[in-house]
């Protein structure tokens, strides 16, 4: 589902001289695979989700997702195929004010051009328990509610792949396994690949494969 192959990326320190965030020589991560991604601060495990999502575009290297290399695509391309193949719950949960919870995750069908399931949309809300929110808006919701609004917009479009970018760390630790359950059962029901990035054990440990950052990506273990 998932191959990086020679995934490299830099940015350019403010005096011009580079600073390598990824050099990354192998990653897979198989269809239907659960995989959490951990590391220490600033090791690049945002980048890394960025460059999978084809948010950023690599140095150089091959990213494929479901027999696709994103890198040999436009911005445009790369925009039309995350729409359509892959979920990204956003740290900072990128919802649109304007409109409500149930809205917001019926724009994540709209935005690769299928038709609304609001069926889906209402059954994902109340998973989350947010059956009785879903008709307000982002400024009238917590925190932990508009995260747990991002996750139900992230799997509504029944994507081929998941990125979570720590989808536990907004939300009070009552409902943290909740995301975490209904992550996992969404994914495993339909064969969702999902990467899972999270600084937090209890999350970590209910995962069979566990890959710390650091270890396979050379700029940082060149530092």
């Amino acid at each position: 589902m998932l191959v990086l192959k020679d995934v490299k990326k830099t940015y350019r320190e403010p005096d011009g001289s580079p600073l390598p965030i990824l050099n990354i020589r192998e990653f897979h991560l198989g269809a239907g695979e659960q995989a959490v991604l951990m590391g220490k601060s600033g090791c690049g495990k945002t980048t890394l989700l960025h460059v999978i999502a084809g948010i950023s575009r690599p140095d150089s290297g091959l990213v494929q997702i479901d027999g696709t290399d994103i890198t040999r695509l436009s911005e445009s391309g790369r925009d039309r195929f995350r729409a359509d193949k892959i979920g990204y719950v956003f740290q900072t949960f990128n919802l649109l004010s304007g409109f409500t919870a149930l809205e917001n995750v019926l724009l994540g069908m709209t935005f690769a051009g299928r038709s609304t399931d609001t069926a889906r949309a209402r059954r994902l809300l109340e998973r989350v328990e947010l059956k009785h929110r879903m008709n307000h808006r982002p400024g009238a919701l917590s925190v932990g509610e508009q995260q747990r609004v991002a996750v139900a917009r992230a799997l509504a479009n029944r994507p081929k792949l998941l990125l979570a970018d720590e989808p536990t760390a907004n939300v009070d630790s009552g409902h943290q396994q909740q995301i975490v359950d209904l992550i996992r059962e969404t994914c495993r029901e339909e064969n969702v690949a999902m990467l899972l990035v999270t600084h937090t054990p209890e999350v970590s440990e209910q995962f069979d494969r566990v890959e710390r950052l650091e270890e396979f990506n050379q700029a940082v273990a060149a530092v």
